[in-house]
């Protein structure tokens, strides 16, 4: 990977043409965003905090190739070609970029003023799951579009507008986005509190348990949590703020306990306002097996004596375990004893386990569960990761070729 300035590429077209790849990293809220403010500027009712993931896990690569001899805007998303025209959000934000461009770097609009642009994008993760994969893919296209219009603002308002969380997927480490008090929005924007090698035992689990897009958008729920839900406007009010301010200095700290307890509160509560909207979110966001997953953490926290395991959930059934390295193994081995694969080949993605303890008979029984085959898809072993990055020129990770075409 390299910040490298890509040169124009002769193209069998009549013109140059303009190739940018970039990568940028999922976000998981350890204090959530659920609820607008403003809809049209994209404004939280409340701040918020993550956890910037490892690209090497979970992440979104988006290719740009820019040419006047392009006829219209054109777009991939994993594979699919979609009509820009469905995706306002995405024309919302090229539109921004375009005007920012022409104020804020004159020279370079001369050479892009009449190019088209076509974009693709890839997860290499399950999308529209409740994985953030729109807060990375905005993050994405946002930061790859800056550097294809040279410009040097800041980044995380112009993400935020086309999904709120994407301003956090601007940067790496422990990201706070502040709510903000001006009407028009500017002051809605995120900041790393903590880079990500600053908690290097910090490791997380994310526990698939449906890979499908979710029957109510994170979009549609939380507009209606907005407008029915009593309890989404006390947590905003009274909860929230003083979460964020223990939930920063935890993280400061390496307080483990503190950070563990809030992000499962946080969690609780979150999905507690689904329920408080009306009509209720249906169905739930929480599966069974969801429901499942807190009962092992919270009996495993029990047998410990000791909070050594957080879970939280976003807008979907699966689980993202927040745990110190020392604990990894164990934790593994009692997912896949309580939530066996028919495989357990594969069922262990990204950075390995290198060991699956024997468990003890005590603790085991402690759990006081049964083990439900296959309710697991797999798990995704990560940590805390850094913010978006270019990919070099002669990489072989670009989506489209020199004329604009998926390969």
């Amino acid at each position: 990977m390299a910040d490298e300035e890509p040169v124009r590429k002769k193209s069998c077209k009549d013109h140059p043409s303009f190739l940018y790849t970039a990568r940028a990293p999922v976000n998981i809220a350890v204090v959530k965003y659920w609820g607008k403010r403003d809809e049209k500027l994209i404004l939280p009712v409340n701040s918020s905090l993550s956890v910037t993931l490892n690209q090497d896990e979970l992440c979104t690569t988006t290719t740009v190739v820019a040419s006047p001899d392009f006829p219209c805007d054109s777009l991939w998303i994993n594979g699919r070609e979609q009509p820009i025209a469905d995706a306002p959000r995405i024309q919302n934000c090229l539109f921004r970029i375009r005007d920012k461009c022409q104020l804020e770097s004159p020279q370079r609009w001369q050479e892009l003023k009449d190019c088209h642009l076509h974009i693709a994008s890839k997860n290499n993760f399950p999308t529209a799951a409740g994985l953030a994969s729109s807060a990375s893919g905005h993050a994405c296209l946002v930061f790859l579009l800056s550097k294809l219009f040279h410009l040097k603002c800041e980044l995380s308002g112009l993400a935020r507008q086309g999904s709120g969380s994407a301003c956090r997927s601007i940067y790496g480490g422990f990201v706070v986005w502040s709510k903000g008090e001006h009407e028009d929005g500017t002051d809605s924007i995120a900041k790393q509190i903590m880079p990500s090698e600053h908690w290097p035992s910090l490791r997380i689990l994310i526990l698939v348990v449906n890979d499908q897009k979710k029957s109510t958008s994170s979009t549609e729920g939380m507009k209606r949590s907005v407008q029915t839900s009593e309890l989404l406007q006390l947590r905003a009010t009274y909860c929230v703020p003083q979460r964020m301010k223990n939930m920063e200095e935890a993280i400061i700290h390496k307080d483990f306990e503190t950070f563990a307890e809030l992000t499962m509160k946080e969690s609780n509560q979150f999905h507690a306002v689904c329920q408080d909207t009306y009509p209720p979110i249906e169905p739930p966001y929480l599966s069974t097996t969801s429901h499942s997953i807190i009962q092992l953490v919270t009996a495993y926290n029990q047998y410990h004596k000791n909070t050594k395991v957080a879970y939280t959930f976003d807008a979907g059934p699966n689980a993202v375990l927040f745990l110190q390295e020392k604990d990894v193994s164990e934790m593994a081995a009692l997912i896949q004893h309580f939530f066996p694969p028919l495989d357990t080949k594969g069922f262990i993605k990204g950075i390995p386990i290198q060991e699956i303890p024997k468990l003890s008979k005590d603790l085991l029984e402690s759990m006081a569960m049964y083990p439900v085959p296959s309710s697991i898809k797999y798990i995704i072993s990560t940590k805390v990761g850094n913010g978006p990055s270019m990919i070099a020129m002669d990489s072989d990770e670009h989506l489209l070729n020199e004329d604009g075409l998926p390969h």
